[in-house]
């Protein structure tokens, strides 16, 4: 397993060792002691899947204390533009941006640690696969407008497909002033 740091503190790219032979390929997608021996510290306690038509976009999307949550993500079918923002107070790259390719012939994840913004553009039909480190917990939930222009994103989605919750989420500056989110 290869670790790939992103330049956002504990946020990694993973790519695993994958076995090939005549019958397919094989991988560990998740095993405690060796995201633990990597520093990659993690206790998950729920699995999601979700599929996704070319050019959805989901997200962005986070809980708020204390019912935010660390994700693991990947594909397991697909390609995606996954995309995070870091929410975290005190961070010192708080409302940075982070744009990762997962592709599932590549079989790469992305370590989302908790206080970040999540969201992906299916860039062909996916599977998109992740566990998160808490329960969904609906009156926690939250997000951030995909087309925010203070993040200014290219999701490489000319006419995205959103659902209604996510076409009315607020932005960026929005949650600043109403103290959900904070730099310090």
């Amino acid at each position: 397993m290869q670790v790939i740091e992103t330049g956002i503190k504990d946020l990694v790219e993973i790519i695993p060792s994958v076995f090939h032979d005549s019958r397919g390929w094989f991988f560990e997608f998740y095993k405690d002691q060796v995201y633990r021996q990597n520093g990659i510290g993690c206790q998950f306690r729920q699995d999601n899947i979700s599929y996704s038509k070319k050019g959805v976009v989901r997200g962005l999307h986070f809980q708020l204390p204390p019912n935010d949550q660390a994700k693991l993500v990947s594909v397991l079918s697909g390609k995606v533009l996954d995309v995070v923002v870091d929410l975290r107070k005190g961070s010192p790259t708080f409302g940075k941006v982070h744009r990762c390719i997962l592709d599932s012939e590549k079989h790469n994840l992305l370590m989302v640690p908790e206080g970040f913004a999540h969201g992906f553009a299916s860039l062909e039909d996916s599977l998109f696969i992740y566990k998160t480190s808490s329960l969904y917990h609906k009156e926690s939930e939250c997000g951030i407008r995909w087309d925010d222009p203070t993040l200014n994103i290219s999701w490489l989605v000319a006419d995205p497909l959103l659902s209604d919750k996510d076409r009315q989420l607020p932005t960026f500056d929005e949650l600043l002033r109403k103290s959900l989110i904070s730099r310090d």
